[in-house]
C-alpha cells in the first residue's frame, strides 16, 4: 500500500489568478480590514494620516494598523515577525495588497502612534455600542499581572545600589593610582583606553547615583533598572519578576472588554473608582453596576463609587480580632449608634470614640471601663476593648451585601476568561515593549485583537 503523495514541485498548476480568491468570504481577516477603513484616522491623530504634498510618498497609517491589528490576532507580534509574514501569508498578502514595509517601519509606527491606537481600540467598542451588541447592564472588573520585558535580574535597591557604588569606586581609585604606569605600557594602536575605562565607570557611577536618588522621591525600595515604570508584583512565595498590572472591565453577558488600563498599581485596592468611572465615561452611560473580587475592597473607593452614580458589588475584606486564642467576640457582635458615634459591646457597655487611626481611613473606639464585667474574658485579654471602625463603613457594608454568591458566580464567568485568551495570545503574557507607553499601546493592540474575535463568534452565534 501506498502513501498518499503530493504533486512534483516542478509540476505546472492553475492557481487562481486573483489574490481575492485566497480569502474565503467569512474570514475575520475581512472584519479588520473593514473595520480600519471605517477608522477616521485624522481625527484619532494617528502620524501621516493626510499624505505629505512633497517628498517620497509613505506608508498609509491605516495598512500599517491593519497589519498590527492581524498579528495580534494571529499572536504575531514582533516586528521582524510581521515583516516575514507580509512576504509570505496569504491573508497578510491581501490585506496590504502586496505591500511589505521594512520591520523598522512596522515598529516605528507603534512607537508613535500609542494614543492613537489606544483609540481605535475604544472606537471598536463603541462600533459593538451602537450595532446593540452588548447592554453593559452589569461590568465586571478583573486585574492581572503581565510580565515586563525586563528581566528579574535588573531589580535593585539600596543595598545592591551602595555595593556596586563602593565596588566601581575600587576600581576607579586602582585605574587612577596606575594611571601612569599603564599609559607607558599601552600599545601604541589603543591610545586612552585606560581613560575611556575610567570614563565608563564614572558613567555607570553617575547613573547609580540617579537611581538612588530615584528611589529616594519616590519612595520605594526597589526599582527596574532600564524599566522603571515597571514594579516586582505577584502572588505567591519567591521573588516577584518585574511586571504591570492590567485592569479590564469586561460585560457580564458578552464577554467583551469595555475598558481596559495598564498600571503600575502592585494591587488593585486602589483601582475600584477609576476603572468604573473610566468605564462609565467611556460608554457614555449615567449610571454602572459594577461587579469585582475582595481584592477591590476599599470603604473610600466605595463610597467615591455611589457618588458618582456606580453600584459597586464588592465582598469586604474584614479584619478579625486576632488576639487570644481565637475565641474572643469579633467586632460583628458590637452595635454601632450613630447618633452617638459611639458602639455598644455585648455586655451593654459603651465604647466611645478615641482617635482617627494613623492611615485616616478609620476611627478607633475604646471602651472606658471593663473591670468588673463578667463577659471580659470572652472580649479581650487587654485592660480595655478596641473596635475599629472605617469611615466609609456603611458604604462599605452596602457594598459587601450586594456581593451575594450569584453577583460573584457571574463575575467568574466574565472576567477570568479574557485574560487567559489574552495571555495566550501574548505567549503567557509578556510584553514585547518598555514603559507605562509602550506597554499600553500594546495592551490596546491585543485588547482589540480579542474583542474583535469575540465579535465575530457572538455574531456568528446570533446568526
Amino acid at each position: 500500500m501506498r502513501y498518499i503523495v503530493g504533486e512534483a514541485r516542478g509540476q505546472a498548476a492553475l492557481l487562481p489568478a486573483l489574490l481575492e480568491d485566497y480569502v474565503p468570504s467569512d474570514a475575520p481577516v475581512r472584519v479588520i480590514d473593514a473595520f480600519v477603513d471605517g477608522l477616521d484616522m485624522a481625527g484619532l491623530s494617528f502620524g501621516r494620516s493626510v499624505p505629505a504634498a512633497t517628498g517620497r510618498p509613505g506608508y498609509d497609517p491605516r495598512d500599517l494598523l491593519k497589519l498590527y491589528v492581524w498579528g495580534y490576532f494571529n499572536e504575531v507580534r514582533s516586528s521582524r515577525r510581521l515583516e516575514r509574514e507580509c512576504r509570505r501569508n496569504v491573508e497578510a498578502m491581501w490585506l496590504l495588497r502586496r505591500l511589505s514595509p521594512d520591520f523598522k517601519t512596522i515598529a516605528d509606527f507603534r512607537r508613535d502612534n500609542g494614543p492613537a491606537i489606544v483609540g481605535a481600540c475604544r472606537a471598536f467598542v463603541l462600533l459593538c455600542r451602537d450595532a446593540g451588541l452588548f447592554a453593559a447592564r452589569l461590568v465586571a472588573l478583573d486585574g492581572s499581572k503581565f510580565r515586563a520585558a525586563a528581566s528579574a535580574r535588573k531589580i535593585i535597591g539600596r543595598a545592591r545600589i551602595a555595593e556596586e557604588v563602593a565596588r566601581l569606586d575600587g576600581r576607579i581609585a586602582g585605574y587612577l593610582a596606575g594611571l601612569d604606569e599603564a599609559d607607558a605600557a599601552e600599545p601604541d594602536d589603543a591610545p586612552g583606553a585606560v581613560q575611556a575605562a575610567i570614563q565608563a565607570l564614572r558613567t555607570r557611577r553617575a547613573e547609580l547615583g540617579r537611581l538612588a536618588a530615584k528611589l529616594d522621591d519616590d519612595g520605594r525600595s526597589t526599582l527596574v533598572e532600564g524599566e522603571e515604570d515597571a514594579r516586582p508584583m505577584g502572588m505567591g512565595r519567591g521573588a516577584k519578576p518585574p511586571s504591570y498590572n492590567v485592569q479590564t472591565a469586561v460585560d457580564a453577558e458578552t464577554g467583551l472588554i469595555l475598558h481596559h488600563e495598564v498600571t503600575d498599581e502592585a494591587t488593585d485596592n486602589r483601582m475600584l473608582h477609576p476603572v468604573a468611572e473610566a468605564t462609565k465615561h467611556v460608554l457614555e452611560q449615567d449610571a454602572l453596576t459594577v461587579v469585582a473580587d475582595a481584592g477591590y475592597s476599599n470603604g473610600a473607593q466605595a463610597s467615591a463609587c455611589e457618588a458618582g452614580g456606580i453600584t459597586p458589588c464588592v465582598p469586604a475584606n474584614r479584619a478579625i480580632n486576632n488576639q487570644g486564642d481565637g475565641t474572643l467576640f469579633d467586632r460583628s457582635a458590637f452595635v454601632y449608634d450613630a447618633g452617638s458615634d459611639s458602639f455598644r459591646c455585648p455586655a451593654g457597655r459603651q465604647l466611645v470614640r478615641r482617635q482617627l487611626h494613623r492611615d485616616s481611613t478609620s476611627v478607633i473606639y475604646g471602651a472606658t471601663d471593663c473591670s468588673g464585667c463578667a463577659l471580659k474574658p470572652q472580649c479581650t485579654t487587654a485592660a480595655r476593648r478596641f473596635v475599629t471602625r472605617h469611615l466609609h463603613e456603611d458604604a462599605l457594608g452596602r457594598m459587601n451585601a450586594r456581593a451575594t454568591p450569584d453577583m460573584m458566580r457571574k463575575r467568574r464567568c466574565a472576567a477570568e476568561h479574557p485574560f487567559g485568551t489574552i495571555k495566550r495570545m501574548m505567549a503567557g503574557g509578556r510584553f514585547l515593549t518598555r514603559s507605562l507607553k509602550g506597554t499600553r499601546t500594546e495592551m490596546a493592540l491585543s485588547v482589540l485583537a480579542y474583542n474583535m474575535l469575540r465579535a465575530i463568534n457572538i455574531t456568528a452565534a446570533i446568526a
